[in-house]
């Protein structure tokens, strides 16, 4: 246990929201979090799938529940443009299990932050400006904690700290994003509503599924997977927004490759409800030292094919949980979270990387695939099989 220390969160997304309520549980004497950006992070990000496996395990370790709106999907239908189809929706080149709930990001950040506990000190337009480790502990912006858990994201600052010599590597693609409302979709009876649709072209993909909005309905969540225009850099400071080359590539794609249903969901969408995501590959060669500790995309940036960005989220926040709560120590507590999840952050990066090269870098002829091909196809794209997120492990 932590009895009586004084813990400081850096980030409050969904990260950050489970790690303050496991240093909580952990028996953290205090606890604030240390958010940079100034009232609600709701609006951020868009939809987000978890494996039905991987939703038990958390659910049984206190950090999700029923009552956190999503969308059961059953199965994955993988789909291309056939112009000879006679369905809007293209020719499809199989069909499999797709055992996932579906989640807004902002309505999931809303349910979790609700459920930290009132005793955690919660700083909003709070961005740290330095980070030192002390003889007596750490030192965080002129304040003194005993331990600080880094859930600040892809560009963490607790990282630079804790691992100095690891930094993001940019894959070579992006994923442009958006929602749509469900309501506004002609023809939407013609796809299921359990369905993800894998929609597939030479260079690319795109994974498409229903979400929970926020008035009892649904949005259609899409995320698009391709090469950028040649020559094109992306922002150093992470920017999302949607240049006119950006546009104009999504665009070309969308009339050329796309069967006309899908096509007709992306150019529906309106520009102020899209954005690009640049993909990196990103993990730390330790979860913790003796004082720090990350989570999240702060430890690990998996590319978001593996299904699993959230769920590793909240499955690092589940063992800081355990860890904390069964050590002897907080140094014994931070190598045993270590020691649990290092490996599976690497895990996740190399079934990135081979789903980006299966998906997107290298895809193969689709013109001619049939069932038994996709399934051969897919099995050798996760190798690893952890697809979804691995097994939840215990300290």
């Amino acid at each position: 246990m932590i009895r009586g220390s004084r813990v400081a969160v850096v980030g409050g997304s969904i990260a950050g929201c489970a790690a303050a309520a496991a240093a909580h549980r952990g028996g953290a004497e205090e606890v604030t979090v240390y958010e940079r950006t100034a009232g609600q992070l709701a609006e951020r990000g868009v939809g987000l799938a978890m494996h039905g496996g991987r939703y038990e395990e958390l659910a049984a370790a206190g950090f999700m529940d029923a009552a956190m709106p999503s969308v059961r999907m059953t199965h994955r239908t993988w789909y291309v443009r056939d112009d000879t189809a006679a369905s809007p929706l293209g020719r499809s080149l199989g069909v499999m299990p797709f055992p996932f709930l579906t989640y807004s990001w902002g309505s999931l950040w809303r349910e979790l932050r609700a459920r930290v506990p009132e005793s955690v000190e919660f700083r909003t337009g709070s961005a740290v400006k330095g980070l030192r480790l002390t003889s007596r502990g750490v030192e965080l912006d002129g304040e003194r904690y005993d331990l600080v858990v880094g859930a600040d994201g892809y560009r963490s600052l607790v990282r630079t700290i804790a691992c100095p010599d690891t930094a993001p590597e940019y894959s070579g693609y992006l994923a442009w994003r958006g929602a749509y409302p469900e309501s506004d979709l002609p023809d939407a009876h013609l796809w299921p509503a359990d369905e993800c649709a894998y929609v597939v072209f030479d260079g690319g993909h795109i994974v498409i599924y229903r979400i929970p909005d926020d008035a009892g309905g649904h949005h259609v969540n899409w995320v698009f997977y391709t090469a950028p225009p040649t020559g094109h850099v992306p922002p150093a400071d992470g920017g999302r927004t949607l240049t006119t080359a950006l546009a104009d590539r999504l665009a070309e794609i969308t009339s050329h490759r796309l069967p006309p249903f899908f096509a007709a969901l992306i150019e529906a969408t309106p520009a102020g409800d899209r954005f690009v995501q640049p993909l990196y590959d990103v993990t730390a060669p330790q979860y913790a030292t003796d004082r720090l500790a990350l989570v999240g995309d702060a430890a690990t940036v998996a590319r978001p094919h593996t299904g699993a960005g959230a769920v590793k989220a909240l499955q690092d926040a589940t063992a800081l949980q355990s860890a904390l709560r069964n050590a002897d120590s907080p140094a014994e507590a931070f190598a045993a979270y270590d020691a649990l999840r290092a490996p599976v952050g690497r895990t996740m990066v190399e079934l990135g990387r081979s789903l980006g090269r299966a998906l997107v870098q290298e895809t193969p002829d689709w013109s001619g695939m049939g069932d038994g091909e996709l399934d051969a196809f897919w099995r050798r794209a996760d190798g690893s099989g952890a697809f979804g997120g691995r097994e939840l492990k215990r300290a």
